[in-house]
């Protein structure tokens, strides 16, 4: 028996919406079906950005600084900021991420420098900001930013997320939907998508050595 050789399965928006009607025992009959399973859609996406870190929707951003500017935009589509350095002559240099209390507190917001921290005003359109402010135009800051997931805006898209993850979106679609068509499969669809995302988040962590280094320190006993 031969296996297919095929790694491309993968599924647009109306599969999706059709997979999940029929989990909840449901046929996609009107175009309202679409439209309603599509904005569930989208509003379970952004649920999502509250869930925790999604490895695939990390960038790496470089932002080039100007000399005696503080505060740069991040972009809307910014969710958060992971992690920052600064680069200077090819050498990074790691910045501290302060509380919004912890800048506010600053006395000297204007003093130049190599910046040392940052603050993420995470406002709708969030901004990065340095202290102390960049003291030349040369230097640059290379951050890991957590951004948002492509919307599903037409049914023949495609969307932005790994295949591991494919179960899990299914099984939240039709959760999303149970709530407005079928509220006597809303438990059990819930109780499904939950352990779907768990499993699909525990797989989608950062790995890396775990070391731990005994103490040579010890006391004097008397």
């Amino acid at each position: 028996m031969a296996v297919s050789g095929s790694t491309d399965f993968e599924l647009d928006v109306a599969d999706y919406i059709e997979e999940a009607f029929e989990r909840c025992g449901l046929e996609v009959r009107t175009g309202y079906d679409l439209k309603t399973a599509k904005r569930s859609l989208n509003l379970m996406l952004a649920d999502w950005a509250n869930r925790g870190l999604n490895q695939w929707t990390i960038e790496q951003t470089t932002v080039t600084l100007t000399q005696g500017t503080g505060d740069y935009s991040l972009g809307a589509d910014t969710i958060d900021v992971l992690n920052a350095v600064v680069r200077r002559s090819n050498t990074d240099y790691a910045l501290e991420r302060i509380s919004r209390s912890d800048y506010i507190n600053i006395p000297t917001k204007t003093q130049q420098a190599r910046p040392s921290q940052f603050f993420v005003d995470r406002q709708i359109n969030p901004t990065l900001k340095l202290w102390p402010i960049p003291e030349n135009s040369t230097d640059t800051v290379v951050i890991d930013r957590l951004v948002r997931m492509d919307d599903a805006d037409t049914y023949s898209n495609t969307l932005d997320l790994p295949f591991r993850f494919y179960p899990c979106l299914a099984a939240g679609l039709a959760y999303y939907l149970a709530i407005k068509r079928a509220p006597e499969r809303v438990q059990l669809l819930k109780a499904v998508y939950e352990e779907e995302f768990e499993r699909a988040a525990s797989e989608d962590r950062d790995r890396a050595s775990f070391n731990i280094q005994p103490s040579m320190a010890y006391s004097r006993l008397l």
